[in-house]
């Protein structure tokens, strides 16, 4: 980054929320702020969990429950703990919650209308590109990549996910059986280690990665979300697998992949990765590749 790119950042924030309205108090002409309006926004008409509500807006749970009870004296919302787990509280919208939130709709609307109307069709649908552009960026960087146990809930989930993408698209099915799976204890650190990438708390991705003493790192079960295909995951994925295997000591990373996976196929040839003759007897594999890395690094946890 240098600093032109900052300035220009920092010049589009300061358009952005100037056009949008943020800066006032009653934002779209409604009796509360943003921060209000979005929270409102956000319940919908099913309801939400608070702690999901947090995570999907990024806020702390002080500032959050500040806004609720601000809803909630205004009469538009209720929160209550769920009967099941009383720790868990679900916010619903009243009847003037809903009407409130159709109003905002409709604000919300005019103002997008207002945004457009200035502008000839060339114009807007340049606009139109660009916010699309800049809303996939923006979302990329709200990904966060962690070391989990294989046997967290949410590694679970992104596995039973790709089991049932691969059975869905491989010719021959899959039946993780048949699969040199590697086992819980091979994801684990110092053997390895699994990732999981989580967009708004929810995950959206994994991979693993083995370090095995004397021989090259290997990626196992890459997985992205489709709803989070074109974020640039698998990349950052690769990136971060990498770095850790350098800092592992090793100088290799290789993975093996099927035929019909043509997008993953893609990737890592352009990350970087060349093709090789078969290292292992992988039923669903037709593809082998590998990579040299640096690996005089430290150790890292």
């Amino acid at each position: 980054m240098d600093a032109a790119q900052i300035d220009q950042v920092r010049r589009f924030n300061r358009t952005v929320t100037e056009r949008v309205g943020v800066l006032h108090d009653h934002y779209l002409g409604r009796d509360r702020p943003v921060g209000e309006a979005r929270l409102l926004w956000e319940i919908g008409e099913r309801g939400a969990d608070v702690r999901r509500l947090r995570e999907r807006l990024g806020l702390d749970s002080g500032y959050v429950s500040r806004l609720l009870r601000a809803l909630e004296a205004d009469g538009l919302v209720t929160v209550r703990p769920q009967p099941e787990d009383r720790r868990v509280r679900t916010v619903r919208l009243t009847a003037a919650g809903r009407a409130e939130h159709a109003a905002l709709d409709d604000r919300s609307d005019e103002l997008a209308g207002s945004l457009l109307e200035p502008l000839n069709a060339g114009q807007r649908a340049r606009l139109v590109a660009a916010m699309a552009e800049v809303e996939r960026l923006l979302t990329a960087t709200t990904v966060a990549l962690d070391v989990v146990d294989p046997a967290h809930p949410d590694a679970e989930h992104c596995l039973r996910s790709y089991f049932t993408e691969m059975q869905e698209r491989f010719e021959t099915g899959f039946d993780p059986a048949r699969s040199l799976l590697p086992d819980a204890g091979e994801l684990r650190l110092p053997n390895g280690l699994f990732l999981v990438a989580r967009l708004h708390g929810e995950p959206v991705g994994c991979a693993g990665l083995k370090l095995p003493s004397g021989a090259p790192a290997e990626v196992k079960r890459m997985w992205v979300a489709p709803g989070a295909r074109r974020l640039g995951l698998g990349r950052r994925l690769l990136g971060e697998l990498e770095a850790r295997a350098a800092g592992h000591g090793h100088d290799t990373l290789r993975l093996d992949t099927n035929k019909v996976l043509g997008g993953a196929i893609g990737l890592y040839r352009s990350y970087g990765f060349q093709e090789v003759p078969a290292f292992n007897d992988e039923p669903y594999a037709h593809h082998w590749f590998e990579k040299r890395i640096g690996g005089a690094g430290e150790s890292v946890s």
